[in-house]
């Protein structure tokens, strides 16, 4: 497994596939703070050279001395030396969920080095922007013939109040999948085997965001921006999505009717094919 050098000396491993023409695709996992194994789906993603980036702490990358450096403005250091140790000039680059706030922050400091912009199910921390809990249970609502549904919407209510535990959070899981079948309760469950909770609780810490300062950047940023959203995601519902999409003044907005938070797994053709016009364009 190839590995290279964060800034302050982390041991930090990628995953590479692919070897289609264009710009290598960088995609950047959420969680926060995810094995990005989860995003193995997306490998060689629409025929391209795609890298899968282990942050810090996470996967097969080294654990760093200091547990601040987990910190999502602190990462940004750690992408850029992945892209000079890969020698190229500039990258498509893909967060997903909490990974949306590393590429937003990557931008801000880098926009040169990033050719295409691919936003799935972001994130909005970064950017200042927060879904609307009324937002959030239309979007519940749509799965309301399901068996699970009562539980799962009476747990969301909840967190929409404040109210919100570790618990009451773990029901409102099946509103993240597109389908709530034994595939996806596998996927959920290898979450907290994959996720590093200690540096989770520091990615979003004081002083990682500064949104207006984001803003800024993504209102000069003229090239090519896709968000992906799925319209039945809890998590970054649509309205959240497309305001997040209006920030850019080149921005594409696509929702898989549907979907979840993981919309490639809900239709992968429709997400590939998406993708792949967007990044080919």
């Amino acid at each position: 497994m190839p590995t290279f050098r964060a800034p302050d000396g982390t041991l930090l491993a990628y995953h590479e596939s692919g070897s289609g023409p264009g710009a290598p695709l960088l995609c950047l996992p959420g969680g926060p703070m995810r094995d990005s194994a989860y995003l193995r789906d997306l490998d060689g993603l629409a025929g391209r050279r795609t890298i899968r980036l282990d942050l810090r702490g996470t996967g097969a990358s080294g654990v760093p001395a200091d547990p601040d450096s987990y910190r999502c403005d602190r990462l940004v250091g750690d992408v850029e030396a992945l892209r000079v140790h890969l020698g190229l000039d500039a990258v498509d680059l893909l967060g997903h969920s909490a990974g949306a706030n590393l590429a937003a922050l990557y931008l801000t400091r880098h926009a040169e080095r990033v050719r295409r912009l691919v936003l799935v199910t972001p994130g909005p921390a970064a950017a200042g922007i927060v879904p609307a809990p009324e937002e959030r249970l239309a979007a519940a609502r749509l799965r309301a013939g399901e068996p699970w549904f009562a539980e799962a919407y009476a747990a969301l209510e909840e967190m929409a109040a404040g109210r919100g535990t570790e618990a009451v959070f773990a029901k409102v899981m099946p509103f993240f999948h597109g389908t709530w079948d034994d595939a996806a309760r596998e996927r959920e469950a290898d979450t907290a085997r994959q996720r590093n909770a200690e540096a989770a609780g520091v990615y979003g810490g004081e002083g990682a965001y500064d949104p207006a300062a984001t803003r800024a950047v993504f209102a000069e940023f003229g090239r090519p921006v896709l968000v992906l959203a799925g319209e039945g995601d809890a998590n970054t519902p649509p309205p959240t999505a497309a305001a997040y999409a209006e920030l850019f003044p080149a921005a594409r907005l696509e929702v898989l009717k549907d979907g979840g938070h993981f919309p490639w797994h809900d239709d992968a053709e429709w997400f590939a094919g998406h993708v792949a016009e967007f990044l080919d364009a």
